[in-house]
């Protein structure tokens, strides 16, 4: 009787999502761990968000580093009401970055890679994310103590050509 209860229960809840993707994949990622132990958030659409931190002007720099690094040319770097917004391009994608100052120490990144006009591609916003994260953790230790101090002392912000 156990036994027929729980298979009717599971065939009522499958029933009642048939053809909702998001309730499958959102137990699918709660037992594999959706979001990595790095800390980098996805959406179902493949849009990955990561909270650093570290001030905006530290995160723009390490992003423009880990731009490089990757050999993402970058067409737009623009200040925006709540931080900076960056599209690169990688190949055939259009990579959008967006930074968020959320305090004077704390920055957050969204990164959308789109592939065509539907497709998005989630390992590359990740891995800009990734490299972004390493590129924070090698900055000079100056900055990082100014970083850690609330970025008293700190040099100026880095210039519109360094991100080209």
């Amino acid at each position: 009787m156990r036994g027929l209860r729980s298979v009717t229960a599971l065939v009522g809840l499958v029933v009642t999502t048939q053809g909702c993707a998001a309730g499958g994949l959102t137990l699918l990622g709660v037992g594999a761990g959706t979001a990595a132990s790095t800390g980098t958030a996805y959406t179902l659409d493949g849009v990955a968000y990561r909270t650093f931190t570290a001030s905006l002007d530290d995160v723009r720099r390490a992003t423009s580093t880990s731009l490089k690094r990757m050999d993402v040319r970058v067409k737009t770097d623009r200040a925006t009401d709540s931080g900076r917004e960056i599209v690169a391009l990688a190949g055939d994608r259009t990579v959008a970055i967006e930074l968020e100052k959320l305090t004077a120490r704390t920055t957050r990144m969204r990164v959308t890679a789109k592939h065509g006009a539907v497709f998005r591609d989630r390992s590359t916003a990740g891995e800009i994310i990734a490299q972004t994260e390493r590129a924070l953790d090698d900055l000079p230790a100056l900055t990082q103590g100014t970083r850690a101090a609330g970025r008293r002392g700190a040099g100026a912000p880095p210039s519109e050509a360094s991100f080209r």
